[in-house]
């Protein structure tokens, strides 16, 4: 079992202001299978790291545009349904109003991959709807945009709560072990132990 990572670049659009990124996509899974963790901005570098193995699931971690912006193409080519958790409909929208995702994430959901297991903890703050995933076998939690290296994401947008995330983080997060390596939407991994040290909670 592995977990691999692309990168790639384009914009966040929301509240009338649009910025360049880079965002992480995330995969795991065997020589077989994956499952694909978001799917922003360019459809062709993420089949690449699939590498023609059979994609299971596309889990959107929330529904900002460069979350998923290429979510429906990627499904359209792979066959695999788009998971999305519904509190996030309203953020879904902005960016494909004509298309639904195809199933709900729900808080304890599992995901099996091969040999690992993937729960999904529902962490609202940064999105109504957002999750991360913790997969215990390899020691990593997925954030998406809820932890990074160096603390909560950003939540001065529409649809966020600073006091929310910093719930989700506390009551979610910083339960795993010290040494559960945290994989983000954006930028470098870290770990909750750092996390939490930083942040004071430990």
């Amino acid at each position: 079992m592995s977990v691999t990572h692309a990168v790639t670049s384009g914009t966040f659009s929301l509240d009338g202001q649009t910025f360049e990124v880079d965002n992480n996509v995330w995969l795991v899974g065997d020589d077989q299978e994956v499952i694909v963790i978001d799917a922003p901005h360019d459809v062709e570098a993420i089949l690449a790291a699939v590498d023609g193995r059979r994609v299971q699931a596309i889990v959107c971690t929330h529904a900002h545009d460069d979350h998923v912006r290429v979510a429906p193409e990627l499904s359209d080519r792979t066959g695999a349904p788009i998971w999305l958790h519904p509190a996030d409909e309203p953020l879904w929208q902005l960016t494909h109003p004509d298309r639904r995702w195809d199933r709900d994430l729900v808080d304890g959901k599992e995901f099996f991959v091969g040999s690992v297991t993937l729960q999904v903890l529902h962490t609202p703050g940064h999105a109504p709807g957002a999750v991360c995933l913790y997969a215990p076998s390899l020691d990593c939690v997925f954030t998406g945009d809820t932890l990074f290296k160096g603390g909560p994401g950003a939540t001065g947008r529409s649809f966020s709560s600073r006091p929310l995330i910093e719930e989700s983080i506390r009551a979610r997060l910083f339960v795993l072990p010290d040494e559960t390596v945290v994989h983000t939407g954006h930028g470098d991994d870290t770990t909750i132990g750092d996390e939490r040290r930083l942040l004071g909670a430990g």
